[in-house]
């Protein structure tokens, strides 16, 4: 059950991951930033890997993309 509810939140958050790739909307990863670790959370829990897994490539991206944009952009 945990890691369904971890990879909706996971399939939730790709897509407002990808948004906060595009340029002068980076700032946005500072709010996929927590809902990646609720997934994640959530993943570690569970039995299965795929939501962990899921959440944590969320977590990479924007993370990255946060570092690449200083923070803001």
């Amino acid at each position: 059950m945990f890691n369904l509810i971890s990879l909706v939140i996971g399939v939730l958050a790709i897509p407002w991951v990808l948004l906060a790739a595009l340029p002068l909307i980076g700032a946005l990863n500072w709010l996929v930033i927590p809902w990646g670790l609720l997934g994640l959370f959530f993943g570690v829990l569970s039995r299965g890997t795929a939501g962990r897994n899921l959440n944590l490539a969320v977590l990479i991206v924007a993370v990255i993309r946060l570092m690449l944009g200083g923070g803001i952009f």
